[in-house]
């Protein structure tokens, strides 16, 4: 596996107070395949779990696996959100957003993973333009960016993850051939969502109509991006950047079914220079920034800077600009042992 993410399953400890928090009890990491007549006994096994409490297992794992199998087809999927879930100590909480739209790093995941199910139950193509998210609806479609080249796709996301701390998205193989960041393992990203297209497929989701082509058959196959072509810029000092080509349209297709699936078309924007930041926290109220600020000493010197969202000022506390990425995940272990949970890795 080209990318650094992990696949794992909650430990069980009871979620902390919260809108929407819910008890996750511990489940085995998922397998690969699930027999043809399980569909036939999720709701009496389902049932029997219940007796036991293992219904939050059930959610998040058999269900994952034995809803949209069929007799003689390959699994359909289906729309899937999702209750909190803890990882290595981090709590997730998914929801449905269509205003998603974060920087972060990127990593991909492939061999280990071909052909298994994902958690909203799809069959994982390595070589389909997908991904996992660890708290989006799925599926959803969303626009990854490569801020290192400017290279850009449309990707379908159907699965849960990355686990490793710091990563925003993990990428099928495929999706980063094309984003041109397989042999380096990760990128600096941008994730938007998609808001028509991922409604879309939301709502066929629901009515079980989820089993679209993970690519467009008449899409244009294309090589994976080469280095030579890659329009490379210092990170410590601003430079010119050559413009941006033409993009390249349309970036999914529809199905005879009417659904979206992405297609293998990269649009080419221009790049910046970004830094690297260790976010520990936002605040509304700036003495919260400041005592955290103060406890993050002990690690390194970290700054209060102040953004507006929706008309709501916050203070984000945040240590960097960081040299790379392994001094980032350096920096983001400390601050999740301080007890930072919510910590994060952001690209600005």
């Amino acid at each position: 596996m080209g990318g650094e993410s992990m696949r794992a399953a909650s430990d069980g400890t009871p979620a902390p107070a919260g809108p929407g928090a819910e008890k996750v009890v511990s489940c085995p990491v998922r397998s690969g395949k699930t027999g043809a007549r399980a569909r036939q006994r999720v709701a009496a096994l389902l049932a029997g779990l219940a007796l036991f409490g293992l219904v939050g297992c059930a959610e998040t794992q058999l269900a994952t696996h034995l809803v949209g199998m069929s007799q003689d087809g390959p699994p359909t999927g289906h729309y899937k959100v999702g209750r909190p879930y803890q990882v290595n100590g981090v709590w997730y909480y998914p929801e449905e957003n269509y205003r998603y739209d974060e920087t972060g790093i990127a990593s991909w995941y492939g061999p280990g993973f071909h052909k298994r199910l994902t958690a909203n139950g799809e069959l994982f193509d390595q070589d389909a333009l997908t991904a996992a998210h660890p708290t989006l609806q799925l599926p959803s479609i969303v626009r990854v960016t490569n801020l290192e080249n400017g290279r850009s796709i449309v990707l379908r996301v159907n699965d849960r993850g990355p686990f490793a701390n710091g990563r925003l998205i993990d990428i099928s193989r495929r999706g980063a051939e094309l984003l041109g960041f397989r042999d380096k393992g990760t990128a600096r990203v941008r994730v938007q969502v998609l808001e028509d297209e991922s409604r879309q497929v939301a709502a066929l989701a629901r009515q079980g109509r989820v089993a679209p082509p993970p690519v467009d058959p008449g899409a244009p196959v294309l090589a994976a991006a080469p280095s030579a072509s890659v329009t490379r810029v210092a990170l410590t000092e601003p430079q010119p950047v050559r413009p941006a080509p033409t993009p390249v349209t349309p970036q999914a297709v529809r199905t005879p079914e009417g659904d979206i699936a992405p297609r293998a078309v990269v649009q080419q924007t221009s790049v910046t220079p970004t830094s690297i930041f260790v976010q520990a926290g936002a605040f509304s109220v700036y003495e919260n920034a400041a005592k955290l600020r103060a406890a993050l000493t002990p690690i390194g010197p970290a700054e209060i800077s102040r953004t507006t969202v929706d008309g709501t000022d916050f203070y984000r506390v945040r240590l960097g600009p960081l040299a790379s990425v392994e001094e980032a995940d350096r920096i983001l272990d400390s601050v999740i042992r301080q007890g930072q949970t919510a910590a994060r890795i952001i690209v600005d």
